[in-house]
C-alpha cells in the first residue's frame, strides 16, 4: 500500500493571514473550487436524549456541506424515534438501523459504508462539534493533501452543567510526517486523541479500512493506521470538540487503568499485526511501544506500593500482566515484589513520598504539553 506523505519533519507554522479572521469564512479560496463535503456518523445506543444536539452541532457548521448519518444500534430508548424525527426534518440527515446490537465498531463501519463526503468524521451521540470546527480542520487540510488526519483540542465537560465557552480562533498549526507521529505515540504509548475532534480524509480512510474489533482502544488504533499511511495536522489554539464525562458513558463503566493498560497493548498489537507492520520503522516502533507498557506495568506497580503498600486487589491485577522477559524488567519485578512483600519503614514511606511526587510533577507538565500541544 502506498503512503500519501511529503512532510519531512514536524513543523507549526502560522494559520495564513487568509483566515486570522474570527469570523469563519469559506474553505475555498476561488470561486471555481467547490465546499468541502464531510459525513459526520454519530453512532447512537441509547443515547436519544442527545441525539439532537449532536446532529444539530453537525448540522450547523458552516462553510461546508455536512451529511449525517446516525446509526442506531438497536436502542431500547427512543433513539430510533428521534433520529427518525431528525431525518424526516432535514434531507442532510439519513437514519441506518441495526435490528440488533453489534456494538460501537460495527455501528460506525457500517456508516462509513454510507459516507460520500470528501472528509469524514466519528462523533459520538453524547458529543457536539464546536461552532466552526470542521472548517478549521479543512482548511489544513485543504493546504496539505498529504494530510490523513486532522485534530484539535476537545473541551470535556460534566454531563448536566452548561456547556463551556470554546476558543473559535486557530493560531497554528502543527503539522508531522504520520510515521514520526505513531512513533512519538510508540514513545509515550497513549491516546492523544478524545474522538470527536478528528477529521479524516475519506480517501485514506478507503484505503486503510475502518474500525478494528477492540472493546475500548478502536478508536486510538485507527488513528495510528490512519496515520501509519498519512500525514497529521493539529489545529492550535481553538477548541474542536465538546466531549461528554457521565456515568453512563462506555469509558467510564468499564474502563479502569488496568483495563486502560490491556486494551492500548491491544491497539498496539493490533497495528503492528496489520499493513503498517510492514513498513521499514515499524519493527523499532513496536519495540518501543513494548518497551514503554512494560515500564508502565511495573511503575503503577511501584505505584500501588507507595500508596498502600500492594495490598490492593489493583496490585494484584496489575502483578498478573505480562511483561518481556528482558534482564531489566525481572530485576526490577522482583525487587518489586520484594517491597511489597516486607514491612515498610520510615525511610520507605519517605520515599514513597518522593516518588508520588515526582510522577505528580510529571504527569502534570505532560497534560499542560497536551492541551497546548496534542500530545502528552
Amino acid at each position: 500500500m502506498s503512503i500519501d506523505t511529503t512532510l519531512s519533519c514536524r513543523r507549526r507554522i502560522p494559520v495564513p493571514a487568509l483566515w486570522q479572521d474570527e469570523k469563519t469564512r469559506d474553505v475555498p479560496t476561488q470561486a471555481s473550487v467547490p465546499l468541502a463535503t464531510v459525513t459526520v456518523v454519530i453512532p447512537c445506543y441509547n443515547y436519544g436524549r442527545f441525539l439532537p444536539g449532536a446532529v444539530g452541532s453537525a448540522l450547523q457548521q458552516p462553510g461546508v456541506e455536512v451529511s449525517v448519518v446516525v446509526v442506531d444500534d438497536c436502542s431500547t430508548d427512543d433513539s430510533a424515534e428521534v433520529a427518525q424525527q431528525l431525518a424526516s426534518a432535514d434531507p442532510r440527515v439519513h437514519l441506518v438501523r441495526h435490528y440488533t446490537n453489534r456494538g460501537p465498531v460495527e455501528a460506525f463501519n457500517r456508516g462509513i459504508a454510507e459516507a460520500d463526503g470528501e472528509f469524514l468524521v466519528r462523533l459520538d451521540a453524547d458529543d457536539l462539534l464546536t461552532p466552526g470546527s470542521l472548517v478549521r480542520a479543512i482548511r489544513l487540510a485543504r493546504e496539505y493533501p498529504s494530510v490523513g488526519l486532522v485534530y484539535g483540542h476537545p473541551v470535556h465537560f460534566i454531563d448536566g452543567h452548561a456547556l463551556p465557552p470554546a476558543r473559535k480562533r486557530a493560531t497554528s498549526w502543527i503539522l508531522w510526517p504520520g510515521a514520526e507521529w505513531v512513533r512519538d505515540r510508540c514513545a509515550d504509548a497513549r491516546n492523544v486523541i478524545t474522538s470527536a475532534e478528528v477529521v479524516m480524509r475519506t480517501s485514506v480512510v478507503d484505503r486503510v479500512g475502518g474500525q478494528q474489533d477492540l472493546a475500548h482502544t478502536h478508536d486510538m488504533e485507527m488513528w495510528l493506521r490512519l496515520a501509519s499511511f498519512s500525514d497529521v495536522g493539529y489545529v492550535h489554539g481553538a477548541d474542536q470538540a465538546w466531549h461528554r464525562d457521565h456515568p453512563a458513558s462506555l469509558s467510564a463503566r468499564e474502563v479502569d487503568v488496568v483495563v486502560d493498560l490491556i486494551e492500548r497493548r491491544l491497539a498496539f498489537e493490533t497495528l503492528f499485526a496489520g499493513l503498517a507492520g510492514e513498513l521499514d520503522w515499524a519493527d523499532d516502533a513496536h519495540r518501543t511501544v513494548r518497551r514503554t507498557l512494560d515500564r508502565e506495568v511495573l511503575d503503577l506497580l511501584e505505584h500501588e506500593i507507595d500508596v498502600d503498600g500492594g495490598r490492593s486487589p489493583r496490585f494484584d491485577r496489575l502483578r498478573a500482566l505480562p511483561v518481556e522477559q528482558t534482564r531489566e524488567n525481572l530485576v526490577r519485578r522482583e525487587r518489586i515484589l520484594a517491597r511489597a512483600a516486607r514491612d515498610r519503614s520510615l525511610a520507605d514511606h519517605a520515599a514513597s513520598l518522593v516518588r508520588r511526587f515526582r510522577a505528580r510533577v510529571k504527569n502534570d507538565a505532560a497534560w499542560r504539553n497536551w492541551h497546548r500541544n496534542g500530545e502528552f
